[in-house]
């Protein structure tokens, strides 16, 4: 089979195609003929070396974490499944492991069903970027039309999601985006927007109760000027430093620094299927094929582009 890996760490440059068998399962997994797999951002921070602390420095390595096929092998005690289930789900470990190739091995308890609704290529996008924003609602605690919440670069995969997730639960949100992006976050639940290239949002005279940034480019120390005094600013593209550094922070002040990590399981995907159930909008900015998996992740990585962006296999 063909599976896309790097032997060091870099740009795209680094990625190629190689020749590889075909995975062999264990008694808990489900191989699983891959369809598509979306592309996050995590992929290139791992790719590019800034995250040695927890995937290591061994290779090859692969890359790619979310992804939607067809299952064409079942383990012995596997249950629940069966030969020609259309799925979707996650690798076990996104550090080491990859769904960039034509198959991949996955314990069964890392893939669901994948709605009629919907294609393999929206499905491939929503366990990591769903995940995130199921949990980052978490961290928010009691929501309720009274809750104040910006959300600063929200026309991406996590913010298209965390948009309309919170427009179900009635919260009063602010969406920051560009000029093109303003009718993608109207519709996804924003009821105010703030288009960037106009105006600054750290001018203006509003306090929140939630900030999050999921552009990474606001920071905390920017956010507290436009923060509530007890409030929450969550952070899902953290440094390495910031885990520890927030956490002693927070025993000073009431202006919380929140470090959102998030592993898919099966709590967050019934959330998430509940919400494709209801009409979940998926936008899929650009599918490229399989053969095309550079220009994908070049693509992806200059940013800009609203929804999520994915690569398709035949």
């Amino acid at each position: 089979m063909k599976a896309v890996i790097y032997q060091k760490f870099g740009t795209t440059d680094v990625l190629e195609t190689v020749e590889q068998p075909k995975p062999t399962i264990k008694a808990d997994q489900v191989l699983i003929k891959v369809k598509a797999f979306s592309i996050n951002p995590m992929d290139w921070k791992i790719r590019k070396g800034e995250m040695t602390l927890m995937s290591g420095s061994k290779f090859p390595k692969n890359t790619g974490t979310d992804f939607a096929g067809i299952i064409e092998e079942i383990g012995s005690s596997v249950t629940g499944f069966k030969k020609g289930d259309e799925v979707f789900g996650v690798v076990n470990n996104m550090m080491k492991e990859g769904a960039s190739a034509e198959y991949v091995a996955v314990i069964a308890s890392l893939v669901w069903k994948k709605p009629e609704n919907i294609s393999f290529t929206q499905a491939a996008s929503i366990p990591v970027v769903g995940t995130a924003a199921v949990t980052a609602i978490e961290k928010m605690g009691n929501v309720t039309s009274q809750t104040t919440i910006l959300v600063n670069g929200a026309t991406g995969g996590f913010g298209m999601v965390l948009l309309q997730l919170l427009k179900q639960r009635g919260a009063n949100v602010t969406a920051v985006t560009s000029t093109k992006g303003v009718e993608s976050v109207k519709k996804w639940g924003a009821n105010t927007v703030i288009d960037y290239t106009k105006e600054n949002v750290l001018s203006q005279k509003t306090k929140y109760d939630i900030v999050v940034d999921l552009s990474g480019k606001m920071g905390y120390k920017n956010a507290k000027e436009i923060m509530k005094s007890k409030a929450l600013f969550l952070n899902p593209t953290p440094q390495p430093i910031e885990i520890p550094l927030s956490l002693l922070n927070n025993l000073f002040t009431g202006k919380k620094h929140i470090v959102v990590l998030s592993s898919p399981g099966i709590k967050y995907t019934n959330v998430l299927l509940d919400a494709v159930m209801k009409g979940l909008d998926i936008e899929i900015n650009k599918a490229f094929p399989f053969e095309q998996y550079k220009e994908a992740y070049q693509y992806a990585e200059k940013g800009g582009y609203i929804g999520k962006v994915a690569v398709e296999i035949n």
